[in-house]
């Protein structure tokens, strides 16, 4: 068109810059507040628009909470403040708020220039599958439009809105210079290189040069992990921000030569973190966030000398630092005495206090009461599920009477087949590994050993004793017992689960993977019954492709068993 035409002899040059922050779901005042200190030190710097992430100023995903009109009243108010806000600053932002219109409710991005919205732009493509759930809130918007804003055309696709292509094309039949996406996207292990795929595939299509802001912060489950970025019209990825850490970056760009002044090779940040990194980086800005934004002021676990408490232990300690994290040691008659040496060391290399409450006296009073009426039938897991709910008794009157959270341990493998007690050790208010298999435990203890990510706060070094990583796995809750006793080796055991877990195969195709059949069905059964045990599990950070709980609705009461 004649108004591309003209700009090229404007060469129209502004300044922008990439606000990839930690906001709160609810706390708008809070999510607002940060938002104008933001405003206020990049006009300082001479930006001339600001873009913040989907739905920020009520935090994303809000979930059921926009179904509330007091809600909905408050962003709008957030909204009403930033206009303001930017009247006497001459400078533009976009900003994510979800906005009613009549009877319908839209994923929205205001674009605000100098104290007036010039645009607000609706999410089109609303994801409903994983962890999304934005059919049942949203209403879909219309086809994007862009933006007039100082001699630059903006196309404003939402998140999701560049999955697909058809949102982007149009935005370049309407004559875009620029798109800017504010996103809401979470971290899972596979999906960080497919958003730069995706955006680039986008920029081919349409040669036109692309922003990618995305948020970053733990909200109950999710975990995201910021990594914004910058693909040029040449699909060149010019810039990609830091993962797991506020940032804020400002680039130089004009409509003839898109972004320039090349920035140095080494601030780029373009290589790619091993991948166990990020998982770990995952697990801790999750526990974090979900300690943080509750309010608690620290937490406690059980450590019993084995690797699950050993890493969760570790994970707390970087998370909230060595000063909030308590941890006890809950011994039996059956607790070894090198789980007593591993969790004293264990405690001794993070840097933690380490109580300890001893349980035979507790156990041995509930044994007694209960004798009569167990009709002398034999000792069976009945024993060893008491001895479990008694130190998860113990271990949530010692949060009551301080307020620290419980952090639970139990690892996916565990979680998935009942390899655990309901009001035992699945109490607690969050567990960070709930989403890492046995294996990936192990992976991730070693890891932690020898490298620490830089959201870390606890000590560098070995944190996890070699002995714990190198001994067999138990739960010392009967002489001598074995976790192999009742469960295949756990790289047997992690394949079949994330085959049908993960990849929902049918039996036939995990026994074409090697296993023995009659294995699969026994895996696939206690995966099934032991589904009432996770509906009541504490929320832990989701990693994987599918977690348990908001990925994953299977029915408690269900007799289907594959053949």
């Amino acid at each position: 068109g004649f108004k591309q035409g003209m700009n090229c002899f404007l060469d129209v040059r502004m300044k922008i810059t990439i606000a990839q922050l930690n906001n709160t779901v609810g706390d708008i005042d809070g999510n607002i507040a940060k938002a104008k200190e933001t405003i206020a030190s990049e006009k300082s710097k001479n930006s001339d628009l600001i873009v913040f992430s989907e739905l920020y100023i009520s935090g994303y995903p809000p979930e059921d909470l926009v179904l509330k009109s007091s809600f909905l009243d408050a962003c709008l108010r957030g909204l009403e403040e930033i206009v303001k806000y930017t009247k006497d600053l001459n400078i533009g932002i976009i900003i994510g708020v979800p906005i009613k219109e009549g009877d319908k409710i839209f994923n929205s991005a205001a674009l605000i220039d100098s104290g007036k919205i010039i645009g607000i732009s609706k999410k089109k493509s609303l994801p409903n599958y994983s962890v999304f759930d934005e059919k049942r809130v949203f209403d879909q918007g219309n086809s994007s439009q862009t933006f007039d804003f100082r001699g630059i055309k903006i196309g404003i696709p939402i998140c999701e809105d560049i999955w697909k292509s058809d949102v982007c094309k149009q935005l370049k039949t309407d004559g875009s210079d620029i798109i800017i996406t504010p996103n809401g996207s979470p971290y899972d292990r596979y999906k960080r290189n497919l958003r730069i795929e995706t955006a680039i595939q986008r920029v081919k299509e349409n040669s036109l040069p692309l922003i990618y802001v995305n948020q970053v912060g733990g909200q109950d489950e999710l975990v995201f992990d910021g990594s914004s970025f910058v693909v040029n019209s040449d699909q060149s990825l010019f810039l990609k921000s830091s993962s797991w850490a506020e940032e804020i970056i400002s680039l130089d760009y004009d409509v003839k030569n898109g972004f320039y002044k090349k920035i140095d090779e080494s601030q780029k940040n373009i290589k790619n973190k091993d991948e166990l990194e990020d998982i770990y980086s995952a697990l801790v800005l999750g526990l974090r966030d979900y300690v943080m934004k509750n309010k608690f002021p620290g937490v406690i676990l059980g450590l019993s000398g084995g690797i699950d408490s050993a890493l969760c232990a570790a994970i707390s300690a970087d998370a909230l630092g060595s000063e909030k994290v308590k941890c006890f040691m809950l011994p039996f008659k059956y607790t070894s005495k090198q789980s007593f040496i591993d969790a004293i060391e264990c405690a001794k290399n993070l840097d933690i206090e380490l109580g300890s409450l001893d349980i035979e006296e507790s156990f041995n009073s509930l044994e007694s009461v209960l004798i009569p009426f167990f009709d002398n039938l034999p000792k069976d897991v009945t024993e060893e599920n008491l001895q479990s709910r008694i130190r998860g008794t113990l271990l949530m009157a010692l949060s009551n009477k301080v307020g620290n959270m419980v952090v639970t341990t139990g690892n996916k493998s565990e979680v998935s087949v009942g390899y655990s007690t309901l009001y035992g050790d699945m109490n607690g208010g969050y567990n960070p590994i709930k989403d890492i298999y046995k294996t990936e435990v192990y992976a991730l203890s070693k890891w932690r050993n020898t490298s620490k990510s830089s959201n870390c706060l606890g000590p560098s070094g070995e944190v996890i004793p070699i002995s714990i990583i190198e001994k067999e796995p138990t739960a010392e809750l009967r002489e001598d017992q074995k976790d192999k006793d009742s469960l295949p080796p756990y790289d047997k055991l992690d394949d079949i689960l994330e085959s049908l877990i993960d990849y929902e195969m049918s039996i036939s195709e995990i026994v074409k993977r090697g296993h023995e059949k009659s294995l699969v069905k026994k895996i696939e059964n206690l995966l099934y019954i032991s589904e009432y045990k996770r509906r009541q599990s504490a929320p832990g950070v989701k990693v994987s492709q599918k977690n348990f709980g908001r990925d994953r609705r299977y029915p408690i009461t269900n007799l289907f068993r594959d053949k």
